[in-house]
């Protein structure tokens, strides 16, 4: 299952881009392709075992 906190989007932060980038809305910030792939559960990677940022967010804060 995907993370429910990540979006791709084709623009932001005053650019446009020829593919759409993964987006954080957690942290209101573009995010590495080696993250997008946590928040993806690629490669046995569990976005709410591995990703601090989702832990932190579940936990409140």
């Amino acid at each position: 299952m995907s993370c429910p906190n990540l979006e791709y989007r084709q623009e932001g932060d005053g650019r446009a881009f020829d593919e759409p980038r993964a987006y954080c809305t957690v942290t209101d910030a573009f995010v590495q392709p080696m993250r997008a792939d946590v928040c993806n559960d690629r490669y046995d990677l569990d976005h709410a075992e591995h990703c601090e940022i989702y832990r932190d967010a579940g936990s409140g804060g």
